[in-house]
Formats: structure tokens, sequence, C-alpha cells
């Protein structure tokens, strides 16, 4: 838990909230009232986070503290998933599987995010250890808390509901009596009822997730690696090596390999039909592996820490060296081997074998702590605002959903005026506000001289085919009726694809070139300024 904690809050404040973490940060500043009429239309997946969450910014509404609690949460997970090493395989391999948990680039990423899904893991590894104790304990009353965990992970993110399948077939390889199954039976049926009127709204806002695609082989290989504490090289292969070896222990396997591979199985398989898989929204199967190595190296731990050697001479390097009960003569120095020494000097070697693979995961680590490596910065859009706007400078967000930049740092654009919004996000129950009607917008646009366009790189093609009119017609009046300035703008290129444009309209009878969309100067940069990160925040729950 020490380790999770040191990797959780290291760089914590990368200076920059990408597009999800803004949607959690100004949807949990709402009032409830607010946050209730957003979760009827969109997002209703979270809606517990954001609620607990509005809780969590009361205190302080900051970028470090809407991360705080995905930090905690990884550090309860590292130490539940200690835990469960511990109560399956002993005290040494729950060290390791909690440490290995801990020194994951993926855990890393993910306990530092603005997100539910840290929160999510430590539900699934709370519920696993409570599913094992109500095993062992075989009472009635050791299933209340193993069902009242599963279901608050549920309805916090619905998307945990496959770890049901993945506890049942543990239970079925534990090959568990009658009355372990009927206790666990109305555990999950009461989950399961608790579930159902979330999927039901949530399948009524399945357009959040329409850009999700079917899973094909590569995203099994990418999980494997994400999976692992070294996503290529020896430490990958060693990894696969190890969670072979563990799959010996009987115990063990049986509560690690379905927690493995059956939540991810259950959500590709269904992805082929409808899809909904990510690799974040299994981030809760990677318990499973971290248990599944330490496992392996435990047994292969004792298979060293057993060797006895009883009266026999070898050479070693052309030197005789004689073995006699638990001590070894070399030169006439005898040397104990074996017992509790052997075992401390296994543990701590395994301890070490971590820490070195930390270490050669230490890049990855420390890029993952910049603002650049996370989708887009919208804290650098904001900064962009600040220096070029002037005070009254109307506005366009291409899309609409760029309008979070402004959401999540308001200051960068104060001064200026939303020339499309009709109604705000927190007003209209929405998470990027109401824009006005085609022909509204039409006659807003009319009336200046000059508009600031934040955007997209790709959505300024006005051949582009949209379906949202409101979007059509941005495209339309800029490419009609106005021009990109090319004088006085300093070009300010942060990355590729968020763009910071000056548009005026077009001089008295120049006219557009047919449907041509705007020129780009030579260097097949566009005028303006560009900002930010790769795109700007898709239109979906994340």
């Amino acid at each position: 838990m020490a380790v999770m904690l040191t990797i959780g809050l290291w760089g914590l404040d990368r200076g920059g909230m990408w597009g999800d973490e803004s949607v959690t940060f100004q949807v949990a500043q709402r009032t409830v009232p607010q946050i209730w009429r957003l979760l009827h239309d969109v997002d209703a997946v979270h809606g517990l986070y954001y609620l607990f969450m509005h809780a969590v910014l009361t205190v302080h509404p900051s970028e470090v503290v809407l991360r705080l609690p995905s930090v905690c949460a990884a550090t309860a997970t590292a130490g539940l998933v200690a835990a469960l090493g511990v109560r399956l395989a002993g005290p040494r391999v729950g060290l390791w599987a909690g440490v290995l948990y801990a020194i994951t680039p993926m855990t890393g990423h993910y306990a530092q995010e603005g997100r539910s899904y840290a929160l999510v893991a430590a539900g699934v590894a709370g519920a696993t250890l409570l599913l094992v104790r109500a095993v062992d304990a075989g009472g009635a009353r050791a299933w209340w808390p193993y069902g009242t965990v599963v279901a608050l992970t549920c309805v916090l993110h619905e998307l945990a509901v496959p770890v049901l399948g993945a506890h049942a077939v543990t239970l079925a390889l534990l090959r568990v009596p009658r009355r372990v199954w009927s206790g666990w039976g109305r555990a999950a049926g009461v989950v399961a009822l608790l579930v159902l009127p979330l999927v039901w709204v949530s399948q009524g806002q399945a357009g959040q997730v329409a850009w999700l695609v079917p899973p094909g082989w590569d995203r099994v290989g990418r999980l494997a690696r994400n999976f692992s504490p070294g996503p290529a090289g020896p430490v990958f292969w060693g990894t696969l090596l190890l969670m072979a070896v563990g799959l010996r222990e009987r115990r063990t396997a049986a509560v690690a390999l379905p927690l493995l591979l059956v939540p991810p199985g259950i959500l590709m398989t269904v992805s082929q039909v409808r899809p909904l898989y990510h690799d974040r929204y299994v981030l809760y199967a990677l318990a499973g592996a971290s248990l599944l190595v330490a496992a392996g190296a435990g047994r292969v731990a004792r298979a060293l820490g057993r060797v006895r050697f009883d009266g026999r001479r070898v050479r070693v390097g052309g030197r005789r060296v004689r073995f006699d009960g638990r001590r070894v003569r070399v030169g006439g120095r005898r040397v104990r081997v074996g017992g509790r020494r052997v075992r401390a000097l296994l543990g701590v070697t395994g301890v070490l074998a971590l820490i070195v693979t930390f270490l050669n995961q230490l890049p990855v680590h420390r890029e993952d702590r910049s603002a650049a490596h996370r989708p887009d910065n919208l804290a650098v859009v904001s900064a962009l605002a600040v220096r070029q706007m002037r005070p009254g400078d109307p506005v366009l967000f291409v899309p609409s959903v760029g309008r979070l930049a402004a959401l999540a740092y308001p200051k960068g654009f104060r001064r200026v005026r939303d020339i499309a919004l009709r109604e705000s996000a927190p007003r209209s129950g929405t998470l990027w506000g109401r824009e006005a009607t085609p022909g509204e917008l039409r006659r807003r646009l009319a009336s200046v001289d000059r508009v600031w366009v934040v955007a997209e790189r790709s959505a300024l093609d006005p051949r582009r085919s949209l379906p949202d009119p409101v979007e059509r017609t941005k495209l339309t009046v800029l490419a009609e009726e106005f021009i990109v300035r090319e004088e006085h703008v300093r070009e300010e290129r942060v990355r590729d694809d968020v763009l910071l444009r000056l548009y005026v309209r077009r001089p008295s009878g120049d006219t557009p070139a047919g449907d041509d969309p705007p020129r780009e100067p030579a260097d097949g940069w566009p005028p303006g300024v560009s900002a930010g990160a790769p795109a700007l925040p898709s239109p979906r729950p994340r």
C-alpha cells in the first residue's frame, strides 16, 4: 500500500485535465438536483460516482483533489490484493502480489485519473476477498457483506457486473457445497435486482459509446501487455511463465484465473455484436494477473527452499563442495542453507526483483505523469485563449463538445462571448450546454465581423457529412461568410489537432470558391493557433 500510495501521489498535479476528467470536474460541482437531471439523459452509468465526487469537491475543487479518490482507491486495491494473496497462498505471495499490482503501469495510470475505474477495481478486489472469506466461513451471514460490496461496485459502474460470472466460475472450480452456492446465489440475485434499473436507463443512452468498435485479437494482445509490469521483453515473457507456473496452485488459480479471464472474455464476446469493450472497463481484472504471477513465483521459491543436500560431494568451479544436512563446507568453512534463512533470502530476492522491474519501467511511469500523455489538455486551450482573445470577442466551438475547455477552465473564456450557446450546461441538464437553432445561429454570426473558433483540425472541413444541423450550419457559415485571418497572428503549435483560429468576415465581392475548404499555408499547417491534445474530447461516457 505504501508503494502504491507513493506511485499514485508522484506527479499527481500534471498541469491539466483531459476531456473525461473535465466532465467529472464540472458535473461534480453542480447541485444534486442538476446532477440528477443530467443522469436522466446522459451518463447514468456514472451517476453514483458523480454524486460521490460532488461531496469530495465540496471540500476543495482542484485537479489534485479530483484525482485523490482514485489514488486512495488504488492504494486500497493493492492492500486487498495482498490480503487475498496471504489468505490463498501465504504472506510472501501476498506481499509480492500487492507490490506487483502497485508497480504495473496500467495501475498507476488509472490511479491518477479523475474517473471511477480505480474505485471499481477496489470494489471488485474487496468483493473477491469477501467471497473467499464467505466460502471459508460457510454461514449465511457471511454473504451479506459480499453482496453489499458487489452491489455498490456494480452501481458505481455497470460493466463491473461480469465479476459475478468470474466468481461463479471460482465456486465451480473450488467445488463448494450446495449451501455455498445457495448463499452466493441469493447475494447475486439481489445485485441483479439493484443493477437492472441502471442497465435499463443506460440502454437509452447507448449513443454515448457509439465510438467503440468490436475488439479483435490485437486488443487481446494489448490487454495482455497492459496487465504485465513490463509490456515487452524478458519481463513480459517471464510474467507469462510465472503465470503458467501459478496455475499449479489450485486454490489461488481458482480465484485469480476467472477474475483475469472471465470479465474481459464476456465483454469482448458481447462487443462482437454490440461494442462495449475498452481496456479501462476491465481494470479490475488486473488483480487476477498479479495474484497468478505471485503464486507462480511463490511456487518456485518453495521449490528452491525445499532443496536439501545430505552427505553428497560435488564439484563447483573445480572445487570440492561437501553438503552435510543443512550446512555446506566450502574450503573448510561451513555455511547453513535451508530453513528460515533461505526462505527469508528468497522473499527478499523476490522484492528486489520487483524493484528492478519497476526501475526498468520507470520511463513509462515518468511519461505517464505528463499531461501530454493524456488524450488532450484543456488547460493549454484555455491558456491560449487568455493570451489571444480580447474582451467581448465571440467564440465558436466546433463541435460543441469543445466547450468542455471553457467549462473546465472558465478563466480563459470568462471575458469572451459564446456565440452559439443558448442555455448553459448545468441549467440544460447536459454535459456541454444547448446551442441555438440553425436559424438563430446564422443571425448571431451575421452580426459579427470576427469570431474565434476552437475546433478539431478535421472538424473544419465543410465537405464533412454531419448529422447535427447546428454543426453543419457552423461549417457552412464559416466557409461562405468568413475567412481565416492571416495577418498579425502568432502561430503557436503545441499539439496538432486542436486549433484556435481567428475568422474575419469576407471583404465585399469576395466569394468562396465552391465547396473547397479554407486554404492552408504551404507548410501544411493551418493559419491560426493550434493547441491542446490529439483531439477535442468525444461525446461519450468514458
